[in-house]
């Protein structure tokens, strides 16, 4: 993609407004905060205390929103509490000196932007926390107002948590959509399955369920039953899904068992969408009864046999069960001690500190964005104070909430950040030059202003900057700061700092397309290990454990997600990858998805501990490993891939080998040989 057209899809992207399930009621909450932060420090201690205490309620109350399974409190506390800190230092530094203040800024900005090695949340707030310091640090004129103005931005943090305390909204809402989410999804892939017995299946739902259900002590003690268990169980329900549609070890392509295991895919289909329903919004699960007919007989006619029968059988034992874990209202709890545990924020600490040092090299998406902001922010806050405009902040800021780790965010971010500013601050002053508000009116457009940007959250960046821009307006209009030196100062400095956060990528960038290679080696590493960790349990089913197999899943899985994510951002990228094309990504990972398809098979019909092991599987197992371990540093190399050794080892299965592993072992190469192809 050029650079011309790399620009134009950026903008377009940065512009789109989206549809999205809105959430009135947790904006509302929001607002409340807000307004009561507001009106109680306009009250009581002046308008210049009212917008400090704004901008920790405004910037905890987005905190809340960001797409994370911590409690809301704590994203509230930690947000309100971090911005505190942020505010009080930045004013301690800044007042002695400028180049003090410019040494803090670069530090602090260096250290929001690794902070991003620990998730979207933590960068997105510690982003936001240097974009808040800039403005705060001008609004105390003394060391003890400094120290007010930071207990007040922490107060908007308590303020906001103790709402959501003792005003839930949904209780356990994220992670029942998550749950219900995977289930809907296995749902899909059953209906799909009935038209196409080797459709792929996207494992996202069912990795977002899981990361809903690591929860902290605190909460695992306090978790529903129901969202408990059925996320195991949909784990299970895939792979024999995929066996009974599966012709080579399921039922045949065509006949009457086909049609017999069209209808267990669709009554299927029926009792996870019915689950589903009951989770997400808490009520008794409903069923169809046409569906419970055909699970409670899966064969009634000697339709099925062999794997197709066993996978029959064992999908309306899976299904039974899904119904019981789904249905709410009996007051149990979850176990806590069979919860996946989520670290506590001290305890996290260290995990933090281990993910950081982990970046701190040259090729770092993170560390470059890290680096990148640190030369970005400082200098344009040089440049504001320069440039014959007011509140010169405003340049930095706009750069330190429009830069990210990869370029299509940063780019789209920058054009919608300036479209969004040019419409709100356009609003706003014609508000304020028809109404003239004074500084109770100001205070509640900013609230209104702000819950309308709370609603809005998810329909785009542009949106949200609309309402931004106009708080930001409504809210310095009530500490004293007329429209003419805010509106014009604020859309010529947005456009600078947005300019200047494009500049700062294109002379540093990060580009994932020279990365391309290395992230399709390692999604061949971690599918090779998945599939001879599974031929591991048939070499030996009494010594090998099944943990094994769940931890290669888990780790194929993570490298499909890296590989579907550098795609996309390569897609939008102006740089050409002369070693990869397009055409050539795609149809890798059409035949590494099936690879995985071909294992999970295998993983359905895994023998129980007793039965005798299997001396080919560990050849085979052993020659998978070796060939997608010498496949993967081919792929980084620019070579072509070998699997000999692995076809040799199949073309030597024994009669003696179970029939499906007969049946499976020749997909297994013809996915790698698919994947060679796609590489030639």
């Amino acid at each position: 993609m050029t650079w011309s057209r790399a620009l134009v899809h950026t903008a377009r992207s940065g512009m789109t407004i989206e549809r999205a399930r809105l959430e009135p009621l947790v904006a509302l909450r929001a607002t409340a905060g807000l307004a009561l932060v507001i009106g109680v420090s306009l009250a009581l201690l002046g308008p210049g205390a009212a917008a400090s205490s704004a901008f920790g309620a405004f910037m905890a109350a987005i905190a809340t929103f960001q797409r994370s399974w911590r409690p809301r409190p704590v994203l509230a506390l930690a947000s309100g509490l971090t911005l505190a800190v942020s505010t009080f230092v930045g004013y301690l530094v800044g007042t002695s000196h400028t180049g003090a203040f410019l040494a803090l800024l670069a530090v602090w900005t260096f250290a929001a932007g690794l902070m991003w090695a620990a998730g979207p949340t933590a960068g997105v707030i510690a982003s936001g926390n240097v974009a808040v310091m800039l403005v705060t640090v001008t609004l105390p004129t003394s060391l003890a107002q400094a120290a007010g103005h930071a207990a007040l931005i922490a107060a908007g943090g308590v303020v906001q948590a103790a709402l959501i305390v003792l005003f839930p909204v949904r209780r356990w809402g994220a992670q029942r959509d998550a749950l219900a989410d995977a289930l809907a999804a296995e749902a899909t892939y059953a209906h799909r399955l009935c038209e196409d017995p080797c459709a792929p299946f996207d494992p996202e739902p069912l990795m977002t369920a899981r990361a809903a259900a690591t929860v902290t002590p605190r909460q695992a003690r306090r978790r529903p039953a129901e969202l408990h268990g059925a996320r195991g169980l949909a784990e299970r329900i895939r792979p024999v899904l995929a066996t009974l549609a599966e012709p080579a070890v399921g039922a045949p392509a065509e006949g009457p068992a086909r049609e017999r295991v069209r209808e267990l895919l669709v009554a299927a289909g029926a009792v996870l969408d019915a689950a589903a329903a009951a989770i997400r919004h808490g009520e008794p699960v409903r069923l169809p009864g046409a569906a419970l007919g055909v699970l409670k007989s899966p064969d009634t006619d000697g339709l099925l046999d062999g794997a197709a029968l066993r996978a029959a059988r064992r999908l309306a034992a899976l299904l039974q069960d899904v119904v019981e874990t789904a249905a709410p209202g009996s007051g149990r709890l979850a176990d806590p001690g069979a919860s996946m545990l989520r670290p506590t924020l001290p305890a996290l600490v260290p995990l933090v500190a281990r993910a950081v040092r982990a970046e701190l090299h040259h090729d770092s998406p993170v560390f470059r964005h890290a680096v990148r902001a640190t030369a970005v922010v400082p200098a344009g806050y040089l440049l504001g104070g320069l440039l014959p405009f007011g509140h010169g902040y405003w340049a930095p800021m706009a750069s330190v909430m429009v830069m990210r780790p990869d370029f299509g965010q940063t780019y789209a971010r920058a054009v919608a950040r300036f479209g969004g500013t040019l419409v709100g601050v356009a609003v706003a002053t014609g508000i304020v030059q028809l109404v003239r508000p004074g500084p109770y009116l100001s205070g509640g457009l900013a609230v209104l202003s702000a819950g309308l940007m709370y609603v809005l959250m998810r329909t785009g960046y542009a949106v949200n900057q609309v309402f931004v821009s106009a708080y930001v307006v409504f809210l310095l209009g009530m500490a004293g700061a007329g429209w003419q030196q805010t509106v014009p100062d604020r859309v010529a400095l947005t456009l600078v700092g947005g300019l200047l956060a494009m500049v700062g990528y294109a002379l540093y960038p990060a580009w994932e397309t020279p990365r391309l290679r290395d992230r399709l080696a390692d999604r061949v590493l971690a599918d090779g290990r998945y599939a001879a960790a599974v031929l591991d349990q048939f070499a030996d089913p009494a010594g090998a454990r099944r943990a094994d197999v769940r931890r290669a899943l888990l780790a194929a899985r993570d490298a499909r997600i890296a590989w579907r994510e550098a795609e996309d951002r390569a897609a939008g990228e102006p740089v050409r990858h002369r070693g990869l094309s397009r055409a050539a990504a795609g149809a890798a990972g059409e035949a590494l998805a099936a690879l995985g398809r071909h294992a999970m098979l295998l993983e359905a019909h895994l023998p129980e501990p007793g039965h005798d092991p299997v001396p080919a599987a560990a050849e085979l197992a052993a020659a998978l490993r070796a060939a997608t371990e010498a496949g993967a540093g081919a792929i980084r190399e620019g070579r072509p891939p070998d699997w000999a050794e692995v076809h040799a080892v199949t073309a030597a299965l024994p009669p003696t080998a179970p029939a499906t592993l007969r049946a499976a072992a020749p997909l297994l190469c013809g996915s790698l040989d698919d994947l060679g192809a796609a590489l030639a």
